[in-house]
């Protein structure tokens, strides 16, 4: 695998993004997907249901997700790989684990119903968990773009910022963005319909956030808590605060993990895509999913193949890792070989394109604003331009943490972050050369290099 590690060296970024292209074009035409999927793209009363191609009707023919039943049947449903981490959900896996597990639903102003996990306590055989519960400091923990609330789980035991959290005695509450696994119900919108899939991380700062914090803090009695986030988790922050500097008074502390505010110096695939940004919006939307970024039949695959096939045995772990790094910067000294196969049997999860294609926007233009609809921004916002998010109404004391080979979130735009930012309390740069984006929940020694001091930090706050 030295072979794969020199080649990414020695490939410059624009031939990997062509081979990327090049990959998402061969897809395209072998799907056979009609150009008639981009005039059903601008109807939002269709649903997937109605289409008449032969791709679509096997991918959505009982749902947005797809029928993956025949999949299964090709390629095994991962039952061969030992580690049965791989098949248990959110809850199950904190129970099997030893700590208590809850699920709780919160319905947002527009509709979204959100599934969020709890662990209120340590392990059942700690002592920690004999505290009361209504003095144990929240914490909410909010994952990023692809991801569940099982991010903060998926690690090693002893590793996990969720069960640390936990053991050191805290209320931990998990949350799930609008559209991921754990949060696809909606009061009256099917994802089928591509009208449920119109939002980015614009609307779950504004809508997805607020339901799901005063949720738990009416839950719990409480009058505020601390927020983790990691990468989109940061933006989803950022945005509820600059536009309900309200919410302020209920956050005693914010920790940012690889905050996705500035990323016009993005160094991953997505920088180069972001430059053909809005001729390819339509070629996208019509083969990647219809308004679903990586739809269920796609999550699925990759949870059913990487599991299979990412694992030291197959020897092909190395070529898993070489994906990663593409998309998140090299490390292979931080890379969990032994988790691996579980990590990828939980993620990616779904995402809508809007989502996506807001970050492209902001690889484009260096702004930090709102989602610019183009000839609609009048409609919409009054202004041609999207406006942008006011950051200094973020008053939070907030700790930073960026990494040296971020590909995403690169040190140069961390840094113009926290110039902005009032109330920085923490400018934490990890210290460890190679470590990059995902580093910062699935890494080796991110108890070390980055639970602990957060820990720390956050322990003056509650």
């Amino acid at each position: 695998m030295r072979i794969l590690e020199k080649l990414d060296k020695a490939m410059n970024s624009k031939i990997k993004i062509l081979f990327l292209t090049l990959a998402l074009l061969i897809l395209r035409v072998e799907s056979g997907v009609s150009s008639r999927l981009r005039t059903f793209y601008l109807s939002d009363e269709d649903d997937f249901s109605s289409l008449e191609t032969p791709i679509t009707n096997a991918l959505y023919e009982n749902d947005a997700y797809g029928d993956i039943e025949s999949m299964e049947m090709d390629l095994g449903t991962g039952h061969d790989n030992p580690n049965p981490d791989i098949h248990l959900t959110t809850p199950e896996l904190i129970e099997k684990y030893g700590f208590p597990a809850e699920i709780h639903q919160v319905t947002t102003e527009d509709g979204y119903i959100l599934t969020m996990h709890r662990i209120p306590g340590g392990k059942k055989d700690s002592i920690i968990n004999a505290k009361d519960e209504s003095s144990r400091p929240i914490v909410f923990l909010q994952h990023g773009m692809f991801g569940t609330s099982a991010d903060w789980i998926l690690n090693a035991e002893n590793k996990c910022l969720g069960y640390m959290l936990a053991e050191t005695g805290y209320d931990v509450w998990l949350g799930n963005a609008r559209g991921n696994k754990y949060s696809t119900a909606h009061t009256t919108l099917s994802t089928k319909r591509i009208k449920y899939w119109r939002f980015s991380w614009d609307e779950m700062g504004r809508f997805d956030l607020p339901a799901a914090l005063d949720y738990v803090l009416n839950t719990t009695g409480r009058n505020n808590l601390s927020y983790i986030g990691h990468s989109m988790g940061t933006t989803m922050f950022f945005v509820l605060l600059s536009a309900k500097p309200e919410y302020n008074s209920k956050v005693n502390f914010m920790g940012a993990l690889g905050p996705a505010v500035y990323i016009n110096h993005a160094t991953s695939p997505a920088r180069y895509l972001a430059k053909f940004y809005g001729r390819i919006e339509r070629i996208i939307l019509d083969f990647i999913g219809h308004g679903v970024f990586l739809p269920r039949f796609v999550t699925k695959a990759l949870q059913l193949i990487g599991p299979k096939f990412c694992t030291e045995t197959m020897k092909i772990d190395k070529l898993c890792e070489q994906v990663m790094f593409l998309l998140a910067g090299h490390d292979p000294a931080q890379t969990n070989y032994t988790e691996l196969p579980v990590i990828l049997a939980h993620a990616p999860s779904t995402v809508s394109t809007h989502t996506g294609f807001h970050y492209f926007q902001h690889i484009k233009s260096g702004e930090f604003r709102r989602y610019d609809y183009g000839t609609d921004n009048m409609k919409i916002y009054g202004t041609s331009s999207p406006p942008e998010y006011n950051l200094s109404n973020v008053q939070v004391p907030i700790g930073i943490f960026w990494a040296p080979n971020d590909a995403l979130c690169t040190p140069v735009d961390v840094a113009r972050l926290s110039r902005i930012l009032p109330n920085v309390t923490l400018n934490h740069r990890v210290n460890f050369t190679e470590f990059n984006h995902i580093d910062f929940i699935f890494a080796k020694d991110v108890d070390v290099l980055v639970n602990k001091p957060l820990l720390a930090v956050l322990a003056s706050y509650v």
